[in-house]
């Protein structure tokens, strides 16, 4: 599985980026998406997560009502919509999977197995 990450920016505060993660590879099976994000000197955090229906996501406490997570199955791709970014939005993002048919959904680094590069979002004040 091959996840390849774009979208990514330089915004002003208040500003809107879409980013899109394209999955390639094995697609015969359910998979889970997330996003995560991370600075300089800082661990990588948990931004977003969408089961394999759309039906179930969940969101870091930081970006929830901000962000949206959406996938387009038919597409293999997965979206992540930031509205109203602010400049501690600033990092790299990055996108992961792991395969499951579950709605329960990680937030933990580990939990996820395979990842794409990370797109740099920029937001300026």
């Amino acid at each position: 599985v091959q996840l390849q990450a774009s979208g990514g920016g330089l915004v002003q505060a208040g500003g809107s980026l879409r980013l899109s993660c394209a999955r390639s590879g094995r697609t015969t099976r359910t998979y889970v998406m997330g996003w995560f994000r991370q600075t300089p000197g800082k661990e990588r955090e948990f931004v977003a997560a969408i089961n394999w229906s759309g039906g179930s996501t969940e969101y870091v406490d930081s970006v929830k009502g901000r962000f949206t997570i959406s996938r387009d199955n038919a597409k293999n791709t997965v979206y992540l919509q930031m509205n109203s970014l602010k400049p501690e939005d600033t990092a790299v993002y990055y996108c992961a999977a792991y395969a499951s048919g579950s709605s329960r959904l990680r937030a933990e680094l580990n939990g996820y197995d395979y990842w794409g590069q990370g797109t740099q979002v920029t937001v300026s004040s």
